[in-house]
């Protein structure tokens, strides 16, 4: 028997587009190497900030679409099966929880819905992270990979912020008594791009903690991993190789 572990268990690498590939196979192959989570990440974006979490619709949706990307991040993966039940029960307990503030009237409860959420997100992000960091090579996938995580990040640190401003009670943001579910993704995406606009200031030692957490999170990331991971990616370099050994003469 060889040592070559099961075809089912290999991870899947984004290989060159080979000749006569159309263009459904190409956004198949896309699609596999992180390009649905980046889509479930512009859709939980999009959904968070036009759907406010203060009415049923908003509120489930938020929480359903945020934990159904860090699922899909877990799934595309290849996490052990057992992780990603765990990680799909705990996406339903932050849906009835938030589903259940609204009918009782409890921050409280939407404040937890929130934080389980963004622990999903941050698993996520570990995830990914561990994959491209042990990468034997760059390629497409170890690039979209990398580009996940990091908005991923600002995902996390949103609803974060997000449960802070249910679970505080008071003003999260300086001067503004009721932020929006818009300010908060709108500040995480801010702080961590260290882009820092101003008109929002995180008030109290446990959001300046986080904001600050935030930005050095994003400097590190893209300084070291992304900057370096684009130096070293090389489009077209394994078809290359490919393509010169078989010109090789053969003896």
């Amino acid at each position: 028997m060889s040592g070559e572990p099961p075809e089912g268990s290999r991870p899947r690498r984004f290989r060159p587009r080979p000749l006569g590939e159309t263009r459904l196979e190409l956004l198949q192959r896309v699609l596999d190497a992180y390009g649905l989570v980046l889509v479930l990440i512009l859709v939980t974006f999009v959904v968070t900030l036009t759907l406010p979490p203060e009415g049923w619709g908003g509120r489930v949706a938020a929480i359903a679409v945020a934990g159904l990307t860090a699922v899909i991040a877990l799934t595309s993966s290849n996490v052990r099966v057992g992780r990603v039940r765990v990680a799909s029960a705990a996406v339903v307990i932050a849906v009835v929880a938030g589903a259940l503030a609204k009918a009782v009237s409890s921050n409280g409860l939407l404040g937890v819905a929130f934080i389980i959420d963004a622990l999903l997100l941050t698993l996520a992000a570990v995830t990914i992270l561990r994959r491209v960091v042990l990468a034997a090579d760059v390629d497409f996938q170890t690039i979209l990979g990398a580009i996940s995580v990091f908005t991923l990040l600002g995902l996390l640190f949103g609803y974060l912020f997000l449960a802070l401003g249910r679970l505080k009670g008071g003003e999260v943001f300086t001067g503004v008594p009721h932020a929006a579910a818009r300010d908060y993704v709108f500040f995480s995406y801010t702080t961590l791009t260290t882009t820092g606009y101003g008109n929002l200031v995180p008030a109290g030692d446990i959001g300046q903690i986080l904001a600050v957490l935030e930005m050095l999170t994003g400097q590190f990331f893209l300084v070291t991993l992304v900057a370096g991971l684009v130096s070293l990616w090389r489009p077209g370099a394994r078809a290359q190789q490919g393509a010169a050994h078989r010109d090789e003469p053969r003896g």
